[in-house]
């Protein structure tokens, strides 16, 4: 029986239909899967958070190669399914929940003692992605790596090189604190049912520590998102909305630091952002 196969038997057992509002579609590509466990770099010694397993397609991969998968799985449908699939599977845990409502931390810290490593993997539904990547990035999680299948627009814009053609604020997130790689694309015909998009797999390794050391990380973030929440405005225009200074206060700012009065954020770099951060954070405390 192949993956589709068998796919389409647990629907039919189980009487389960993708769930809209939960952004559901089931992977059915054998390749795929082995693309994500490969390069996941799953072993014993890891313990993996898998975030909506749905009918465990992927799950049943994790589980025989790492050493404790604990699913976070928020449709009570698929409870019964996942239960009687890995009843027998000593290193499967089940939670029903919401992954934005888990307090991850300490999930973490309860198993920590046991694995060297703790990986996230996961086939994110499309309208939570960046709420869920954001959370475990913020939550400053002892994380190795981060490794999930997002709609292929995104999973561009994630693995953008900040000031890249298709960044946007999350880029800047994303390299803050992690090394990013797009793996592979995954056709909409790999799901049932098929989405509308296609999707990609990427796989983000997490720094030992950020890329750069702002003075403030609080102010360092507050800025790049305003600068990118209206990108045709300038960096000028869309720090004063933001009340971060008066035009002569910004200006100043951006010829003395050697930036273009008329830039654009998209057009500057993670340092740059910590240039000017450091800039307003210092003249606040003057």
């Amino acid at each position: 029986m192949n993956l589709e196969q068998e796919t389409k038997f647990l629907m039919k057992k189980y009487h389960i239909s993708a769930n809209k509002n939960f952004g559901q579609n089931f992977l059915i590509d054998e390749n795929v899967v082995n693309s994500i466990v490969e390069i996941a770099k799953i072993d014993s010694n890891d313990l993996v958070i898998e975030i909506g397993p749905g009918l465990g397609t992927l799950t049943s991969h994790l589980l025989e190669k790492a050493g404790k998968v604990i699913c976070i799985e928020l449709d009570k449908k698929m409870l019964d399914i996942l239960n009687d699939r890995f009843t027998f599977y000593s290193n499967f845990e089940l939670l029903n929940e919401d992954v934005l409502k888990v307090d991850l931390q300490a999930l973490i810290q309860k198993n920590l003692a046991q694995f060297q490593s703790i990986k996230v993997v996961a086939n994110l539904p499309y309208y939570i992605t960046t709420p869920i990547i954001m959370k475990l990035l913020e939550d400053k999680l002892k994380l190795e790596s981060i490794t999930v299948m997002v709609q292929k627009e995104v999973a561009e814009r994630l693995t953008e090189i900040p000031g890249g053609k298709n960044c946007g604020s999350i880029t800047y997130s994303i390299s803050y604190y992690t090394e990013p790689m797009l793996v592979i694309d995954v056709p909409k015909t790999c799901f049932i049912p098929s989405p509308k998009v296609d999707s990609s797999v990427i796989h983000l390794q997490l720094l030992e520590s950020p890329r750069v050391h702002p003075l403030d990380e609080h102010l360092f973030f507050k800025i790049i998102k305003l600068a990118f929440l209206q990108k045709r405005k300038t960096l000028v225009n869309s720090l004063m909305l933001g009340k971060l200074g008066n035009r002569e206060f910004l200006e100043e700012m951006l010829i003395a630091l050697d930036i273009d009065l008329k830039i654009r954020a998209e057009k500057l770099s993670l340092e740059k952002f910590t240039e000017i951060t450091n800039y307003i954070y210092q003249k606040s405390k003057n």
